[in-house]
């Protein structure tokens, strides 16, 4: 009996192991509308929604260790507006992410004057979006429109040649995307921090993600 005893944890151990909580993934869904691709995600603990929706073409495309730069359409001022963002930066990726918030990005929709964005660090993304009083023209521009131009303005330590030449981009069925992302757009707030302070937040927090140490 005292043998069967000692060998009984050791019997138990295989089945314990075995007995481990089952992950429940996060749902997650895709689909394109027109030139538009809307990805959303459930929250399995609340049912919550949210989504994001960008252009199918990359203004410019991911490269190894270097996130793309990608046309959206953001909810800020009560408005699905245009946004040019560079999302998920990394360590590595921190000297270009301040490059680009010291840029500012034009959009120009069809033959209508163009309108600039100004950059700001939002987590661990840039976002370059419109001011709010541009918001509501800036909404009903990209809802309308049939192609937009985009072009980035360097300042700074951006590269000496100034800005870069402009991309096109086609829009297809932008209304119909618009509708289908509104209900689940998540709120994106101007961020507050002045633009001069966004590169050492933006260092401090990559830093915190890659256990660094913040730079002094």
């Amino acid at each position: 009996m005292r043998a069967l005893l000692l060998l009984l944890p050791a019997l138990l151990l295989p089945a314990l192991a075995a007995a481990q909580p089952r992950a429940v993934p996060t749902e997650r869904r895709t689909e394109e509308i027109g030139s538009w691709v809307l990805s959303c995600q459930s929250d399995p603990m609340t049912d919550r929604g949210s989504c994001f929706m960008r252009h199918r073409l990359w203004i410019e495309v991911p490269k190894p260790g270097e996130p793309g730069i990608a046309l959206e359409a953001i909810n800020r001022f009560g408005q699905l507006i245009p946004a040019v963002t560079m999302r998920e930066l990394t360590l590595e990726a921190a000297p270009r992410g301040f490059m680009a918030l010291t840029a500012t990005v034009q959009l120009r929709f069809d033959r209508n004057a163009l309108i600039e964005l100004p950059c700001g660090l939002e987590g661990y993304a840039v976002v370059c979006a419109p001011r709010e009083e541009d918001a509501r023209k800036a909404a009903s521009q990209l809802a309308a429109g049939r192609t937009v131009l985009a072009r980035v303005r360097g300042t700074g330590p951006l590269p000496a040649q100034g800005p870069t030449e402009p991309v096109a981009l086609d829009l297809e069925r932008t209304g119909e995307a618009l509708t289908r992302f509104r209900p689940q757009a998540p709120e994106s707030a101007p961020p507050a921090t002045p633009l001069g302070q966004d590169w050492r937040e933006m260092l401090e927090r990559l830093m915190r993600l890659g256990g660094g140490t913040p730079p002094r």
